[in-house]
């Protein structure tokens, strides 16, 4: 795997982990599913993760076909990417719940009556919710840059962070009483504080694309400031 590619693999993999957040998924699921046996909740998990991936790769796949229908280029989607990427890593770096990744009050109160609750919120919102979805675009319209390749590594990166995310619920009971609260909010603050420097290189890549035109990103940077 080249350079580039084994760069946007990586990116699309920590992007993906924080905008699913696997962990606090997996907390959310096992206080949701503390009454419910077994059997059921491992059916429950699978089906809310199979959802959730097949959601998640219909935007990978049709992604850049949505932005060219809308008019909006990659650079504007970089830059808009970035900015809400980097409202959610600011919740994560201070523990504060996020409506980008995890449902709202009123959502968690009606997802505390249902049966089930693979498609709704495991699926989404808490799965594959809005910055999940976004991030999904946003990846895929880099990737399609780089051809079939690059379609294919943002894919693998997807199925390799679903593949965590399902193994975790799996086990969400016992990870969340190893874990504790104060576990969960340290593994957040890290991967917050990596996608915060994700989401400025979001919106650098898009601000270089389209402004100024006509200079490389080597002349922005060496150039003078006029007083």
């Amino acid at each position: 795997m080249g350079d580039g590619l084994g760069e946007l693999a990586l990116r699309a993999f920590t992007t993906f982990f924080a905008t699913v957040g696997p962990i606090d998924a997996a907390a959310f699921y096992a206080a949701l599913t503390a009454s419910v046996v077994p059997a059921q909740r491992r059916l429950t998990a699978v089906k809310g993760t199979a959802v959730a991936t097949g959601l998640l790769l219909v935007f990978i796949l049709f992604g850049e076909v949505l932005l060219r229908w809308l008019g909006i280029t990659l650079a504007a989607m970089r830059t808009a990417g970035g900015i809400l990427l980097m409202l959610l890593a600011i919740d994560m770096v201070f523990a504060r719940p996020s409506t980008m990744s995890s449902p709202t009050q009123a959502e968690a109160l009606e997802a505390g009556g249902r049966a089930d609750i693979s498609v709704f919120p495991l699926a989404t919102p808490l799965i594959a919710g809005p910055a999940a979805l976004g991030a999904a675009v946003l990846l895929a319209a880099e990737a399609g840059q780089r051809g079939i390749l690059g379609e294919l590594v943002v894919v693998a990166s997807l199925l390799a962070v679903m593949t965590i995310q399902l193994a975790l619920l799996l086990v969400a009971g016992r990870l969340h009483a190893i874990l504790g609260v104060t576990g969960q909010n340290v593994i957040s603050r890290v991967v917050g504080i990596l996608l915060a420097a994700l989401a400025v290189q979001f919106v650098f890549d898009g601000v270089r694309a389209i402004w100024p035109p006509a200079l490389p990103a080597a002349s922005l940077a060496a150039a003078p400031i006029s007083p």
